[in-house]
């Protein structure tokens, strides 16, 4: 059979042209996540293209640095409560699963971090430890020591959550010590006694053993959750020399003579206060057993954690809680949980971003009384088998979604009115979380390398450039 090679030859060279014509194409494609404060879009994916830029069109240029990098991320969650863990126990097993997966597999939600209490939190119905016993007695060899409360619901979600996410990494703050190791014998304040200190250390290294015996890996521990405030329940007053001898001479030897890899966290409170991990970390005896700082920002601002960073540029830097009071005003919360932690946190050198808490009911339950938050609202709202969806959910969900642990924070530049923070990915993508804070909506350039995008955001929009 006979036939014109020369059109078919043709054919061929087209064929190949248009393939690379649709490839190109598909390099130079990028994507927003846009999340707006009237709620009309959440998280809403919009398309955008590389482009030859009219530059009439610009208000703000955004440019970034892929060869300057900062720290590395650990990732974005929440605090898994007791109460958060009893409300999803609780639900049929095809909702639970339903929304775990939403929550923790990497293709959706994607939360990569999740905090838990060490005991009993003020989200629990009432305090406990793992080693509570009658008034008057003591245990130092802790041979009473026990995780029952915590396997009743914690233990059995985070074995569902670890099936879907095997690689989350978790982290465990203590509310307060078992009473009787306290001067004032009461799960509320009181501070630790200094004959006791031996036998706390000897309970973190049992609650990281007790909780890998259960396949639950903690990658690390702060010493006390909001230490100077005795005012919750429970709660406990650790003064900085109280925290670093407790460190020095207790924890990080008996850590090191027991092969604990888990990492130790100090302070774990407000951003007012940053002489006190300072003070801490200016004790190289306690200094070589720390990580890291953790901070909350119910007080001071998170510029102050630069203070700790170029104090000790060698210690690491979480942020572990912020919480939102019900019932939760979604464009005020949005717009400056996002500005302060989802931008500001990480632009200060944190690793982490944890929303506090995962979930409660709509009444705001389970909570402690004496000092017990009851306008505490989770990122979810469950009621039975529904589910809400509350501001931290998106507060969280614009950044876990696509900063994936192992992210690297690249520089970029501030215009006015346009938080940012850029991201490598370990795949080689670049991330961008940007904020419009202004009155009016903005056209943004986008510059890193050859690469030039536009994309609008109107008055208060978030949205999460992917590319």
């Amino acid at each position: 059979m006979k036939f014109n090679k020369y059109p078919y030859l043709l054919l061929c060279l087209f064929s190949f042209f248009q393939s690379c014509s649709v490839s190109e194409k598909k390099s130079d494609e990028a994507a927003i996540y846009v999340t707006s404060l009237d709620e009309k879009s959440l998280i809403e994916k919009r398309e955008i293209h590389s482009e030859t830029i009219d530059t009439s069109l610009i208000d703000e240029v955004i440019t970034l640095s892929d060869s300057i990098t900062y720290q590395i991320m650990d990732g974005f969650g929440y605090t898994l409560t007791g109460g958060s863990a009893l409300h999803i126990h609780k639900m049929s097993d095809t909702a639970r699963a339903n929304l775990l997966n939403e929550l923790f597999d990497t293709t959706q939600l994607g939360v990569s971090y999740l905090r838990l209490s060490i005991g009993g939190s003020d989200l629990d119905a009432s305090p406990f430890s793992y080693d509570d016993l009658p008034s008057g007695e003591t245990d130092e060899t802790l041979e009473h020591f026990s995780l029952a409360q915590d396997t009743l619901h914690l233990v059995p979600i985070l074995k569902e959550i670890l099936n879907i996410n095997p690689d989350i990494k978790i982290l465990g703050s203590p509310w307060s010590p078992p009473v009787w190791m306290k001067d004032n014998g009461d799960t509320r304040g009181g501070s630790l006694l200094p004959e006791y200190y031996d036998a706390y250390a000897a309970y973190f290294v049992k609650y990281i053993k007790a909780m890998k015996a259960n396949g639950i890996k903690i990658d690390a521990i702060t010493i006390q959750n909001e230490p100077l405030h005795p005012g919750n329940n429970p709660s406990l007053l650790m003064k900085a020399p109280q925290q670093a001898a407790f460190i020095k001479n207790h924890l990080g030897p008996v850590f090191k003579k027991e092969n604990i890899e888990t990492k130790i966290i100090i302070y774990d409170h407000n951003a007012d206060r940053p002489d006190y991990p300072i003070t801490i970390l200016n004790d190289p005896e306690a200094a070589q057993y720390i990580d890291g700082s953790a901070f909350h920002l119910y007080g001071g601002t998170i510029s102050a954690l630069e203070e700790v960073h170029k104090a000790h540029p060698d210690k690491n830097l979480y942020f572990t809680e912020q919480w939102v009071g019900a019932p939760g005003d979604f464009a005020k919360e949005l717009s400056w949980h996002t500005e302060n932690l989802i931008i500001g946190a990480p632009r200060n050198w944190c690793k982490t971003v944890l929303e506090w808490n995962l979930a409660a009911d709509q009444n705001q339950d389970p909570h402690t009384d004496r000092g017990g938050c009851d306008r505490c609202l989770g990122a979810i709202t469950i009621n039975g088998d529904a589910v809400t969806r509350e501001p931290a959910y998106y507060i969280i969900g614009q950044a876990s979604k696509f900063v994936k642990p192992g992210s690297v924070r690249i520089a970029s530049t501030m215009p006015n009115e346009i938080p940012n923070v850029a991201y490598k990915t370990p795949d080689g993508g670049i991330v961008v979380i940007i904020q419009n804070t202004s009155k009016t909506s903005k056209k943004i350039q986008v510059q890193i390398n050859d690469s030039n995008l536009l994309v609008a955001l109107a008055s208060g929009d978030i949205g999460t450039l992917v590319f």
